[in-house]
């Protein structure tokens, strides 16, 4: 790798997230889900069913946030889960990766944030990027526990899909294909203004725990579980 300057930004917990998440909430927050997947299941809109539950229970932003990725209905549940690749159909394939999806998740994990075991069996963050992303100091082990992952895994080739709106998007893209070439790994770095929808209709297996591109894919790997299974991560996981 060059030379470059250090990163010194964190994508670890907020400053209010020990108390937001300690085991006190959990009954509520597993209660919120509940009842958001009861709204959704009758038709409520995400928006208005997360304003609803998230006021009966008296959660914060960040709160409802997490019971929002954490709700799935039982019926994108289980499509979900019939349509999830098992590791031993990874050897030999090409996979697309939701590269802010899953490169966020990673920072998140090796920083020390909560992260959330969610009803579709995903694990997924409340980070977000909020149309600019900035390299942390976890990112470059985050894209190596990645790569050294797939590699275990014998993936044929790995197809990165970034989103070119997004600013820093570019560098971004240089940044791993910089980290891709001094490790070995089989990358492809590519940008999209739209990649959500190019991973949903892709014929690679793709990675993600995106539940709009999950519920459209024809397969998916969960990458995240996966890692977590395995022990390649020690997440601050919080179930409910």
């Amino acid at each position: 790798m060059t030379a470059r300057t250090e990163e010194t930004r964190n994508r670890g917990k907020h400053p209010s997230d020990e108390k937001l998440f300690s085991a006190k909430w959990h009954p509520a927050l597993k209660e919120a889900v509940d009842d958001l997947e009861f709204l959704l299941e009758r038709g409520y809109g995400s928006a208005s069913a997360l304003q609803l539950v998230g006021n009966r229970y008296r959660l914060n932003k960040r709160q409802q946030e997490a019971v929002l990725r954490m709700s799935a209905s039982a019926q994108e549940a289980e499509l979900r889960r019939l349509k999830a690749c098992s590791p031993a159909a990874l050897a030999g394939a090409t996979v697309a990766i939701d590269g802010f999806n899953q490169l966020i998740l990673l920072e998140s994990i090796l920083s020390g944030a909560y992260v959330f075991g969610c009803r579709d069996g995903t694990i997924r963050d409340i980070s977000s990027v909020h149309g600019s992303y900035k390299r942390v100091v976890k990112t470059e082990d985050a894209a190596r526990t990645i790569g050294e992952a797939l590699q275990e895994l014998r993936v044929a080739q790995v197809a990165w899909w970034l989103d070119a709106p997004i600013s820093n998007s570019g560098r971004l893209k240089s940044f791993l294909r910089d980290i891709g070439q001094a490790y070995g790994y089989p990358w492809e770095l590519e940008l999209a203004n739209n990649p959500d929808l190019v991973l949903a209709e892709s014929d690679d297996i793709v990675i993600t725990s995106d539940g709009w591109i999950l519920d459209r894919a024809d397969r998916w790997f969960n990458f995240g579980a996966y890692l977590v299974e395995r022990q390649k991560v020690h997440p601050q996981l919080i179930r409910v």
